[in-house]
């Protein structure tokens, strides 16, 4: 019998760390897009494991950072690795901002696992302040066999009726976003990547996603099934990207957004 509904996933920060300087290094290319001087409130929203919230306190030492996630687990791990930094746990949907607004927002590899994150734009740009910056980044890659072959096998038997309703990450083209930004009165700086992330070791790619886009699949699935779904993914993922004198090479597309409030 089919499950009636699909529990909500959670995180492993030391997973997902695997691949930190990869991960971080798209972060590190928004933040040099941003060109406030001296902010006062900055907010890392969906900051994960805290590890590219502290590049803001670096970036901006005299300003307030803030790091929130929706996971817990991510907020312990942050606050075990920088006890003197401020981290909070809450949801992007629902995240108040400080009064008179953030002077910098930043939401990293986060807005793609809101449902409909189009309509928050709104909301996140009335969190800034007038002349204070919102930048994101998404990933882009969802036509690649890393999300095409998990979903593919998912819908097969015996594991599809398990995996109803998991969450699913989903982005749009920079254009998109640009649109829409500038509409609420910004000035926006659009632009896409794509990374060719060299990797090592047993099954490089299986360790990449199943941090990430593939971790919801993996945690609906029942013990019993599980193994077997992730022998089969691994083999898909072997087959589609294929190992070269020891090396997979996983190009990764971003979308990256810069935009500014108006004064």
């Amino acid at each position: 019998m089919a499950p009636t509904h699909t529990p909500p996933h959670t995180w492993d920060p030391d997973r997902y760390l695997t691949y930190a300087d990869e991960r971080g290094r798209p972060f590190v290319e928004l933040l040099g897009r941003v060109d406030a001087s001296a902010p006062s409130r900055v907010v890392d929203l969906g900051c994960g494991p805290g590890n590219l919230t502290a590049l803001l306190g670096r970036r901006w030492p005299d300003a307030h950072v803030v790091g929130v996630d929706s996971s817990e687990e991510m907020i312990r791990a942050a606050r075990q690795s920088q006890p003197d930094a401020h981290f909070e746990v809450g949801d992007v949907r629902t995240w108040q901002p400080p009064e008179g607004g953030a002077d910098v927002l930043v939401s990293n590899a986060t807005l793609q696992w809101v449902p409909g994150h189009l309509e928050l734009l709104p909301q996140l740009v009335e969190a800034v302040r007038p002349g204070g910056w919102l930048a994101f980044q998404v990933p882009g890659n969802f036509d690649e066999p890393s999300h095409t072959q998990r979903a593919a096998l998912a819908g097969e038997a015996p594991y599809a009726e398990h995996v109803q309703g998991i969450a699913t990450p989903a982005s749009h083209d920079p254009v998109v976003y640009l649109d829409r930004l500038a509409a609420l009165g910004c000035e926006v700086d659009a632009w896409e990547t794509t990374y060719l992330h060299v990797l090592t070791g047993e099954d490089p790619v299986f360790t990449w996603v199943s941090a990430t886009g593939a971790r919801p699949t993996l945690q609906a699935l029942p013990d019993d099934l599980r193994p077997d779904f992730e022998a089969e993914f691994k083999r898909r993922l072997r087959e589609a990207y294929p190992a070269r004198d020891g090396r997979v090479v996983l190009p990764f597309r971003r979308i990256f957004v810069v935009a500014r409030r108006a004064s």
